[in-house]
């Protein structure tokens, strides 16, 4: 992770579904503004990494941020900036770290065992969990009390983040609102 630059307050979570669209994503994140956490995690071994590394120069070249989701050794090798995984303690200190939450023990437990970020979810309804339970507002705000660094995830757009940073959300990170071809507002 470049020392210099802050931790993004907006993440683009990549998907296989956004296919093309991922591109125009990339192109509508703010230059040296957000970060990019590469999961595709059902595309086959050769193409995921020639997919990360097409990604990678995209985002060496605008300055964002990239985490890939996956293991500490697969990171270091592929040269992501960091690791995006639900056990961080082991994770390796010059990896940027950021987990998945879905209630406030799991943050907690996260943040405690040294996640840089936590991306807690799903917020709002999201097609990634079609049907599934959501926290809403109120719930997010309850879980993210007092704790750093926590972003919401889950049916996330510019609107909702703005209302999210008044409960207590440090960023947001959404597949489908970034995954159009209109400029994202600076964080």
């Amino acid at each position: 992770m470049p020392a210099r630059q802050p931790l993004p307050r907006l993440w683009l979570m990549t998907d296989e579904r956004q296919g093309g669209a991922l591109w125009d994503a990339l192109d509508a994140l703010p230059r040296g503004q957000a970060g990019i956490i590469f999961r595709h995690y059902h595309t086959a071994g050769p193409e995921r990494r020639a997919l990360f590394e097409r990604v990678r120069a995209i985002a060496r070249r605008r300055r964002l941020l990239l985490v890939l989701a996956g293991s500490d050794r697969l990171a270091r090798a592929w040269r992501a900036d960091g690791v995006h995984r639900a056990t961080v303690g082991s994770a390796d200190r010059k990896l940027l770290r950021t987990a998945p939450a879905h209630d406030r023990r799991a943050a907690i437990t996260a943040l405690r065992d040294g996640a840089d970020l936590v991306l807690l979810s799903p917020v709002f309804p999201t097609r990634s969990h079609p049907g599934g339970k959501t926290l809403g507002p109120v719930r997010f705000g309850l879980m993210a009390r007092g704790l750093t660094r926590v972003v919401a995830l889950g049916g996330m757009d510019q609107h909702r983040a703005r209302r999210l940073a008044r409960l207590g959300s440090y960023g947001w990170a959404a597949i489908d609102a970034l995954s159009g071809k209109r400029r994202v507002a600076r964080p």
